[in-house]
């Protein structure tokens, strides 16, 4: 029986045929890995995720979290799966073995969390934020910090949250009012509220890490005063037991549209509460320098924004695979012409209108997952390409990529769960069928770890023009490649060159002719618009990757790749055409609209 959470034999074409993950076991930090080991915890996932994650997704949808005043309740299957994740390592999958990791390639990695992420996206945040938080304390906290946090959380018994916007803040992270006060003892106290935390309260571990953006008095003014602290929820002795009850207390739970199984929360901290030392005041400590916790957060920020790009993907995903499921099995009408109405019914998936909406589903999701995962393995270069020119390389391009890998996948894999309930028809909107939630989960991965606007101001605003546009042309210079790759395959492939080839030129064209406007306001005005142009120019290159990896292949599979490929290039990236003649005309219809004409 086929998934219906992802397609293992795509993620097999992706990590081998294309991405030739085995070829990393010949570098020293995954000298203990094969193929075998990466196709045995692969294995794993699909398994804990059909079994353990999948079961209850609709069951933590309707029965959301709830907070009696006192604690917070929710169905007991989510802390279970949870504690089959931890037991089973997956927290530690791609970490080093000093801290109790799998010391998995993070491409492999990232393929083994999607399986949860599609199973069940709610549950799946949990260890998701751990991870991200115990990779940025592993890259920036002390040692005795690292000792103190870090191997708990990668077994799975403590949990993780990332605490950044406020109530009256949001995204605008200069003007958080959260404030820290240094002790004697070198520790600080902090008071202040954090709104929309993920995974801000509940039973299901021994402990909850907060890491915590706030302003040490005296320090400077908006963003360059900001510092991080790990605020736990319990005290930590010196010999790791869990202490006392720190000053964080549960103010309310928000009711999201979506991942209604992840609770989400406001906090207080140091409202006094709970008086740790027989004070008030939450204890935290400082990680890193007083003042760079900005700097220090954007790595678990940018972490979490390819995450949420591949949790986005892996609902769109199974979207798509439920929607032609659906489309196999439902027959109604006949074929056009037909003059018998007698004849039998036909599957929908054979109406020309159904396949073009699974057409557009598969070419989102299969870009999609291609695009993240080759993130994920620009990661892997990073840390381990032999030379330090390759590192560099690696990261810049990730750099560049990363606002497009959280939101292109947010905004066309949740097109694509759109259509997935149309190609349902009447059934698709009711809560019977699982496309209903997976399109309402997959909405709030537009707003999660920065909104759209936020990534089309960071790709045009910072990315593409930083280091001089080293980042911009190394993408072009990368895209270029594949062009000339695929100009030398011939068939297929070389006859989409010429189109990706005139898109990517468009893309330098148009970024310079923005950055020559001489006001950035009328630069960045449309940057939205920029960043779902150069997305889509992105992930023709990875369609187009696909498509020469798919070489000679003439089975069912090979040809499904080329379809998709084909739907892209005719139907998607002409879309960018009209987008980047907007742009490069300086069109100032929304910088020049005035409140009050609304």
């Amino acid at each position: 029986m086929r998934s219906l959470l992802l397609s293992r034999r795509d993620l097999d074409f992706l990590l081998y045929d294309w991405l030739d993950v085995e070829s990393l076991t010949a570098r020293p930090r995954f000298a203990e890995h094969s193929r075998t080991t990466f196709d045995a915890v692969l294995d794993l996932s699909e398994q804990v995720a059909a079994k353990h994650f999948a079961p209850h997704n609709r069951a933590a949808d309707l029965d959301e979290p709830r907070f009696d005043g006192e604690r917070v309740h929710m169905i007991p299957e989510v802390g279970e799966a949870l504690r089959v994740y931890g037991e089973a390592g997956f927290v530690g999958a791609g970490m080093d073995e000093s801290v109790g990791g799998m010391q998995l390639p993070q491409t492999v990695a990232q393929a083994c969390s999607l399986w949860f992420l599609a199973a069940n996206i709610g549950t799946a945040a949990y260890p998701f934020l751990t991870v991200a938080g115990a990779n940025l304390l592993m890259a920036h906290g002390s040692p005795e910090q690292v000792r103190t946090f870090v191997p708990p959380m990668v077994e799975g018994r403590w949990f993780a949250t990332m605490c950044l916007s406020e109530p009256q803040a949001g995204s605008s992270l200069a003007d958080i009012t959260t404030r820290a006060e240094p002790r004697d003892d070198g520790t600080y106290r902090l008071s202040g509220n954090k709104m929309w935390i993920s995974a801000g309260d509940h039973e299901m571990g021994e402990n909850i890490v907060h890491l915590v953006l706030a302003k040490i008095a005296g320090g400077p003014h908006g963003v360059k005063g900001i510092s991080l602290f790990v605020v736990p929820r319990f005290l930590v002795g010196a010999d790791g037991a869990r202490g006392e009850r720190n000053d964080v207390a549960l103010a309310g739970v928000n009711h999201k549209m979506g991942y209604r199984g992840t609770v989400n929360t406001l906090l207080n901290f140091g409202e006094g509460r709970h008086t740790p030392g027989g004070e008030p005041g939450a204890v935290g400590y400082l990680v890193g320098e007083p003042h760079h916790g900005l700097t220090y957060m954007f790595h678990m920020m940018n972490e979490a924004r390819v995450g949420v790009g591949g949790g986005a993907t892996a609902l769109g995903y199974s979207g798509y695979l439920h929607a032609l499921d659906y489309a196999r099995t439902r027959t109604q009408g006949r074929p056009l012409g037909a003059k018998d109405p007698a004849a039998p019914q036909i599957p929908i998936i054979e109406h020309p209108d159904v396949a073009r909406m699974l057409l557009a589903q598969k070419s989102y999701a299969e870009g999609a997952l291609a695009l993240v995962l080759y993130c994920a393995r620009l990661l892997d270069e990073e840390r381990t390409a032999a030379t330090p020119e390759e590192q560099s390389r690696a990261h810049l391009l990730l750099d560049v990529l990363t606002p497009i890998a959280k939101s292109w996948p947010s905004q066309w894999c949740l097109h694509g769960n759109d259509l997935a309930i149309q190609v349902h028809g009447g059934y698709g909107y009711t809560r019977e069928y699982a496309v209903e939630q997976l399109y309402r989960d997959n909405r709030l991965n537009a707003i999660h770890e920065g909104t759209h606007g936020i990534q089309g101001l960071d790709l045009l605003g910072r990315k593409v023009v930083m280091n001089g546009g080293a980042g911009l042309t190394l993408l072009l210079e990368t895209i270029t490649e594949t062009v000339g790759k695929a100009r030398a395959a011939g068939g297929e492939p070389a006859s989409y060159s010429d189109a990706l080839a005139t898109a990517a030129a468009r893309v330098g064209e148009v970024t310079a002719t923005l950055w020559k406007a001489g006001d950035p306001a009328v630069t960045l005005a449309n940057s939205s618009i920029y960043l779902e142009a150069v997305g889509h120019v992105v992930v023709a290159w990875m369609w187009l990757e696909q498509l020469l990896a798919t070489g000679s292949r003439e089975d069912d599979f090979a040809e499904g790749k080329r379809a998709a490929a084909r739907y892209f290039f005719r139907y998607e990236l002409p879309r960018t055409g009209p987008q980047f003649a907007l742009l490069a005309d300086l069109d100032r219809t929304t910088l020049d609209v005035r409140p009050e004409w609304f």
